[in-house]
This record gives C-alpha cells, sequence and structure tokens, in this order.
C-alpha cells in the first residue's frame, strides 16, 4: 500500500474523499438559494453540530456548488476576537467589485459601493478593526448613521438590489458562527428579516456548536422563524461504510468486512476520526486488502495523532481550572451530565462553578443539550482527558 496515493484526508476543513451523507441537505440549501434568486421566500440556513462532523467540509462545498450556478458568495470564517463588520466589508466589497462589471447592475453595484464606504467610516470608531479598501466616496445618509443595526440593513439592501439588478442571488456563507457577538448577530438577523420582507435575494448559509441556536433565539426572539437548523452529525452505518470504501476502491484497493466494522465501531461515524482511521490504517497495511490486524495495528497511531492534533489544540487554550472542570466531566463518562454531578465531583458549590462553565461554552468547549445538562462540543474528549490527565492527578 503506496503512502503516497493514500486517498483519505484528515486535516481541518479539508475536503474527504467521499463527502458522503449529505445529499439531503445539500440538496436543500440548493433549492433556498435558487428560490432566492427567483424571488421566492426561502429561510436562511444554520448547519449545527459537534465539532468534526464535518460542518465546514459541508460548507464550502455548498459554496462551492452555489459560486457554479452563478451566484455571488462570500465566505467569513468568524475568528473569536474580531468582529463582525470587520470581517463581512473587505468580502462584500469583491462581491459588488463583480456586481460592477455587470452592465444591468452597475449602477446599483456601485450606489451599494457608496454605502460600505459609509459603512466603514462611520463604524471605524466603534470597529477599530475595519480595514478596507474604499472604491467610491461616501453617500451621505446611506449606511452611515453609526449604528450596526441600521447601517447592515442598508448596506444588505443597496447590495440586494444590485444581486436582483443582475439575476442572481447574494449568499454569505459563515463558518464558526457562535463566535459572533450578540449584537452583531442580532443586526446581522434583522438586516436579513428586512432583506426578506422586501423580496431581495440576500440569504445566510451558516454552521456552528449546537447552542448556537439558543444564541441566536437569545439574539433576536423571531430568529425561529427565519432560519431552519438542520443538525449536522455522525454518519449512518451505510454512509460511513460509504466514506471509507469507495475511496479504498477507487484506488484501487480492497478491506475486509471486519477491518471495515472495527473503523465503524472506533470513529462512531464521526466523518473527521473516519479520515484518522481510515489515513493510518492505510499506512499500516503492508497490502491489500487492509485487514481487521492491519486497523488493530494502526489505532494506537491514529488515536495519538488525534490526541496532538484535534485534542490537544482546543485543551492548551485552557486554564487549569477549566481543565479540571472538563476532567471532572471526563470521570462521569462521555455525558451529558447534570451540573450538580459535576460539582460534586469538584467538591464546590453549583453556583460556584457557573463562571468556569461559562467560559468554557463561550470557548466552545461545552454546550447544554437541556436545562441542567452540559456535554462536551468534541467528541470523544472524555477518553482524551483521562489520557492526558490520568489517575487522580487532577
Amino acid at each position: 500500500m503506496k503512502p503516497e496515493i493514500n486517498p483519505f484526508a484528515p486535516g481541518a476543513g479539508t475536503p474527504p474523499p467521499e463527502l458522503a451523507g449529505r445529499d439531503q441537505i445539500q440538496e436543500s440549501v440548493r433549492v433556498a438559494i435558487e428560490r432566492v434568486r427567483r424571488g421566492f421566500p426561502s429561510k436562511s440556513t444554520i448547519l449545527v453540530g459537534l465539532r468534526g462532523v464535518g460542518k465546514t467540509v459541508l460548507l464550502d462545498q455548498m459554496r462551492n456548488d452555489a459560486e457554479e450556478s452563478g451566484i455571488q458568495t462570500l465566505y467569513i470564517e468568524a475568528p473569536e476576537r474580531r468582529s463582525l463588520p470587520a470581517m463581512l466589508a473587505p468580502e462584500l466589497r469583491l462581491v459588488l467589485l463583480k456586481l460592477s462589471r455587470n452592465k444591468k447592475a452597475k449602477d446599483l453595484a456601485q450606489h451599494a459601493l457608496k454605502a460600505l464606504a459609509g459603512f466603514a467610516k462611520a463604524l471605524k470608531i466603534k470597529y477599530e478593526d475595519i480595514e478596507v479598501g474604499l472604491d467610491f466616496d461616501a453617500e451621505p445618509g446611506l449606511a452611515d448613521n453609526g449604528d450596526l443595526e441600521h447601517d447592515l440593513n442598508s448596506l444588505l439592501e443597496a447590495a440586494g438590489h444590485a444581486a436582483k439588478k443582475a439575476e442572481t442571488a447574494l449568499v454569505i456563507f459563515i463558518d464558526e458562527l457562535q463566535y459572533v457577538k450578540e449584537v452583531e448577530l442580532a443586526a446581522l438577523i434583522t438586516a436579513l428579516h428586512r432583506a426578506a420582507q422586501r423580496k431581495l435575494p440576500v440569504i445566510l448559509i451558516g454552521a456552528g456548536l449546537p447552542q448556537l441556536r439558543g444564541q441566536m433565539g437569545e439574539a433576536k426572539s423571531y430568529s425561529e422563524r427565519l432560519f431552519d437548523f438542520p443538525a449536522i452529525g455522525p454518519l449512518a452505518l451505510s454512509d460511513a461504510q460509504n466514506a471509507i470504501t469507495k475511496p479504498i476502491i477507487a484506488s484501487h484497493a480492497k478491506i475486509t468486512h471486519d477491518a471495515l466494522l472495527k473503523i465503524i465501531h472506533e470513529t462512531q461515524g464521526y466523518p473527521y476520526f473516519l479520515q484518522e482511521w481510515g489515513k493510518h490504517a492505510w499506512d499500516t497495511a503492508a497490502h491489500s486488502p487492509i485487514t481487521l490486524e492491519d486497523v488493530e495495528h494502526s489505532s494506537q497511531v491514529t488515536i495519538a495523532a488525534l490526541d496532538e492534533s484535534f485534542f490537544r489544540v482546543r485543551l492548551d487554550r485552557l486554564t487549569p481550572i477549566e481543565k479540571k472542570y472538563l476532567r471532572a466531566m471526563a470521570e462521569l463518562g462521555p455525558g451529558p451530565h447534570k451540573s450538580g454531578d459535576i460539582a460534586k465531583m469538584l467538591k464546590r458549590d453549583v453556583t460556584s462553578l457557573g463562571p468556569i462553565k461559562n467560559q468554557l461554552v463561550m470557548k466552545g468547549m461545552l454546550w447544554s443539550p437541556n436545562h441542567g445538562d452540559t456535554a462536551f462540543t468534541v467528541p470523544r474528549f472524555d477518553d482524551f482527558m483521562r489520557r492526558m490527565i490520568p489517575g487522580h492527578q487532577w
């Protein structure tokens, strides 16, 4: 088995050789975008799921599909410490410059670029990280009030009119949406709502951790009526099998049935884990077919690789007390866990642990499936914490 033709591709957002089990959500998003382009009402879509389920890969594929059909798109990955206006402005400028080359939409696109100039200048005081090239002077009174909710509405409305004139749609793709601050999220939801009311072809396709549903509801109470929130989880058995077998067969190799079932069992169907186990099983096998023994021999290397990349990058961002909180959760198992049970493990009052839990939620490590419950956002993180802090050291 030659490592240089290994088909598996573990990595942050790296497209897998077989995007299995996501056809239905891809089709529903395609239909939503096409309806908006044609002037029909349609909800925006927010993909929600744990780490490692392939939300970023899916978002990238949806964007590629949209662009191939002539849709204007912009893509943002929201980091924790950057404002939405700063991320949105330069990407929107590129879209508007493209639209300005369309004869039908030229005047409206230039009008939107003037709105962008006013938007950037007016909000520069509040959002110092805004950096965007200005192609036109600002038009007084156009998206320049200095109020994010008002100005973002005016800006997206101007962009939406240009997209409509060009007979296309403007689709905003945002990954890691849970890191957008509530006030900025509220402004975005309001702008999308008003664009929909005006029948403008502007729509959001986003992705984030499971707590995003609640965050958007807190930002604007009517968000549930504007968005669909499909849950992106581990793959069903047949889809997980396809994710492993199809790339192997395409590479002119084989895998035995018991080896395949072992990989499915170890990965629990999570797409990122499937790529890691597939990669190391391939590299371990001396020849085709990949056997159960190959998978078993490669599992230790696979787990070590996950520890040093997928898991550790998240652990290294935490304070000692946050690590202790997660280790207490790990002692209880994969979860979800009651806050009271975690407090008992730490011999602390539940209320005193509230700030620690909130910080871990903000850092994207935890979420609450139900009131009083706490769960990891990273699959198998309980196993990882027990490996990193074994015994009673914690």
